[in-house]
């Protein structure tokens, strides 16, 4: 069979190589230039140019029947707006995509090479060129209009009954916290952030643990000055021998000195940060750590009630990730330093979307729409939409963060100090 193959291209080439040679031969007996088309040439090309159009044209109604339903139903109210504008948007390029096309398939057609016939030249007009202003300058304003209306729509201020949720993005993953039973997010700040506290939650125990850590760590990198100091006492100056000058370990520790000297100084500017935080907790600038302590923290899975507005609240820890839902035609970048949100209201649980799908296992997901990094496709949890009643019963059974803490726990001790070494940076 493969033989068989090999044998047929081979013949192919060969006849093609004999067609060329033929073509070469007529034109040599008609004394033809090479760029010269004959007019019943010219005239085959045209129309199969013009044949081509209806093909072409086909090919992209099939495609259009085929793969033109390519959104999945919205599952938000504001979805139904962004489908429609979406369909206002294809519409219109459609339209203009077969305008546009069909003139240039026609003009190539119509006017075909004619050596009777001449082009007529004018360097302006004005008629044409308000045609081509004003028709895509009204179609643009209009996407515009209606777009920032849509967007306004998804982005404005939430309604007094909005739940809020804050969805906290880092490699590789997300973290879902709702605000518990005081309806209030507890402080974050990322001076705090540490293994087993990923929010940076800002409570007194997480201010006086994290002080704890980085004393610990102070410690330990004076005792390795200490050891690096003298050990380069000990080391004699470096000698020549045969005019070689031998390397001086004594720079090299000198060099090491100087960068644990670094990093204790930037542990302790770390410390005295959280140190200055903690006081404003104390003088009742900052009174949200007891909000905190009942703060519930997923990281599973994202639950939120049918047909009630939820306003979500977005972070990230370290680069530019993108919350993506598209079920519910929801987006929103979340940046570090810049906290995002936007809101909605769904309007399919999980259960009916299933029963539309006609697939048991179908979920509604939240993924990171940027390539933020190697894993960036592990972004990805499911989202479960049920009844106000079903969202209430599993918010019970959610941990609190400080599940383990009495709610009445005191603020980090008052006593605490700064420990002086390097002057504090503005």
């Amino acid at each position: 069979m493969k033989l068989l193959v090999i044998l047929i291209i081979v013949l192919a080439i060969i006849a093609i190589v004999q067609l060329s040679k033929v073509y070469e031969l007529t034109r040599a007996i008609r004394k033809t230039k090479e760029e010269e088309i004959s007019p019943a040439d010219n005239k085959l090309h045209a129309n199969l140019i013009l044949i081509w159009m209806f093909v072409f044209f086909a090919g992209v109604l099939y495609l259009y029947s085929a793969y033109g339903d390519y959104l999945p139903e919205p599952a938000s109210k504001h979805g139904v707006n962004v489908d429609w504008l979406m369909g206002v948007n294809i519409w219109m390029i459609t339209i203009m995509f077969f305008i546009m096309n069909a003139m240039l398939f026609l003009v190539a057609w119509k006017y075909q090479y004619n050596k009777n016939r001449k082009a007529k030249f004018f360097s302006h007009d004005n008629r044409l060129e308000m045609v081509w202003t004003l028709i895509p300058g009204v179609s643009m304003a209009f996407i515009i209009v209606f777009g920032l209306i849509t967007w306004n729509e998804i982005t404005g201020p939430a309604s007094d009954n909005a739940l809020q949720i804050e969805v906290y993005s880092k490699q590789f993953d997300w973290t879902i916290r709702y605000p518990g039973a005081d309806k209030e997010f507890g402080a974050a700040n990322y001076n705090l952030i540490s293994t087993d506290n990923a929010l940076g939650m800002v409570t007194g125990a997480s201010v006086k643990k994290q002080v704890e850590s980085i004393d610990k760590e102070i410690t330990r990198l004076r005792e390795m000055l200490a050891g690096v100091k003298s050990r380069a006492s000990e080391l004699k100056p470096a000698t020549s021998n045969n005019n070689y000058m031998w390397f001086d370990f004594r720079d090299v520790m000198a060099d090491s000195a100087n960068v644990i000297e670094e990093q204790i100084y930037t542990a302790e500017r770390h410390k005295q940060r959280i140190l200055d935080l903690n006081e404003e907790i104390i003088n009742g600038e900052l009174t949200s750590w007891t909000s905190g302590a009942d703060d519930q923290i997923v990281k599973t899975e994202l639950v939120i009630p049918v047909d009630q507005e939820v306003e979500f609240l977005f972070r990230s820890q370290d680069v530019i990730h993108s919350a993506y839902m598209p079920h519910f035609r929801a987006q929103m970048n979340t940046v570090p330093g810049v906290p995002t949100r936007f809101k909605m209201t769904p309007t399919i649980t999980t259960v009916d979307m299933r029963k539309k799908v006609g697939n048991d296992k179908f979920n509604y997901v939240l993924l990171c729409n940027k390539v933020c990094g190697a894993a960036h496709s592990n972004m990805k949890i499911p989202v479960r939409v049920v009844t106000m009643a079903e969202y209430e019963a599993w918010l019970k059974e959610q941990k609190t963060y400080m599940a383990a803490v009495d709610s009445k726990e005191a603020p980090a001790d008052t006593t605490m100090q700064a420990e002086p070494s390097a002057p504090k940076m503005n």
